[in-house]
């Protein structure tokens, strides 16, 4: 240790002759990301055994002992709380929660506190490597604060690296069990509409013209016909803010209960009163991604949570 440094000792193998120095230690340092490892170098951070700084990410790397000075992650700015989270799957390298309606993810403006972030650091305290070099979870996707379900946080860098490429390669398996209004004709099918920030209130997201906003894409079947709404499963594409409120909404047939996107008419708004259901009807029911450090296939579920339960007993035909 040197201050608050750890000083990794890391052998480059044969193999790594004429391999960027960046990429070299990445596959000797698989915990690590290239990015960061880069990031090392160019901060200073990594030697040969003589002592010499090795300044240049893209310089041939050679067999050879290396040190690598890692600073100890930075505190994050937030505060850790014991909040009890709901636990699908968790080792070494990530965790997916089970967040119940209610529960914001990310610290913001009027949610300092109380959201799942605080609630992973508390959880996570001593197992957080760093994100980026600060001691937090690496949360790659959202859900919104009134949906409910499964999501995935990375406790390093090199899972949260893994996390995010099959996010942006849209390889995640994400299915959503809603309740929409009505009988969504036909039964099945393909919303293909890109989504922006609505011109009228930039609080809400709309359908705007090809070439304006983000490509997205919402596969939706229908489980169960109900009194007044349908109970869908909605598999994401794609993955844009709002996009299953969107795009249901869009195709004549709001979620159950969403304060922005719909708005439900008698008799089932006489029923959602009744039973004081305040948010949209939708749930984050499956998760299916490629690990990123150990290459398993992980496939997870969750059950609908009781208040949706309930809902769907009370419109069964």
């Amino acid at each position: 240790m040197l201050g608050d440094d750890e000083i990794l000792t890391v052998t480059l193998a044969d193999s790594a002759a004429g391999l960027r120095l960046d990429r070299a230690l990445a596959e000797a340092l698989p915990d690590f990301s290239r990015e960061r490892l880069k990031t090392l170098i160019k901060g200073g951070r990594v030697s040969d055994a003589s002592g010499a700084v090795l300044w240049d990410p893209s310089a041939k790397a050679a067999p050879a002992t290396l040190a690598v000075r890692l600073p100890a992650p930075a505190p994050a700015h937030n505060i850790a709380q014991d909040m009890g989270l709901v636990i699908a799957f968790e080792d070494e390298h990530l965790i997916v929660v089970d967040k119940p309606a209610g529960m914001v993810v990310h610290p913001a403006a009027g949610n300092l506190d109380g959201t799942m972030v605080n609630a992973l650091l508390h959880h996570c305290a001593g197992q957080l490597s760093g994100v980026g070099g600060v001691a937090r979870p690496g949360i790659v996707h959202r859900i919104d604060k009134d949906t409910s379900g499964l999501i995935v946080a990375a406790k390093h860098d090199k899972a949260h690296e893994g996390l995010a490429k099959q996010f942006a390669a849209h390889s995640i398996d994400r299915r959503y069990l809603a309740l929409a209004t009505g009988r969504p004709i036909p039964p099945h099918g393909t919303v293909n509409a890109a989504l922006g920030r609505s011109g009228t209130n930039r609080k809400k997201m709309a359908v705007v013209a090809e070439g304006r906003g983000k490509r997205a894409i919402t596969h939706y079947r229908t489980i169960e016909p109900l009194r007044n709404a349908t109970l869908v499963e909605c598999r994401l594409e794609t993955g844009r803010t709002h996009q299953v409120r969107v795009h249901m909404a869009h195709i004549g047939h709001p979620l159950v209960g969403d304060p922005v996107y719909g708005r439900a008419k008698k008799p089932l708004s006489d029923t959602l009163k009744a039973r004081n259901f305040t948010r949209q009807a939708l749930h984050a029911a499956h998760l299916g991604f490629i690990h990123p450090v150990t290459g398993n296939s992980i496939a997870l579920d969750s059950e609908l949570p009781a208040d949706m339960r309930e809902l769907i007993d009370e419109l069964r035909v």
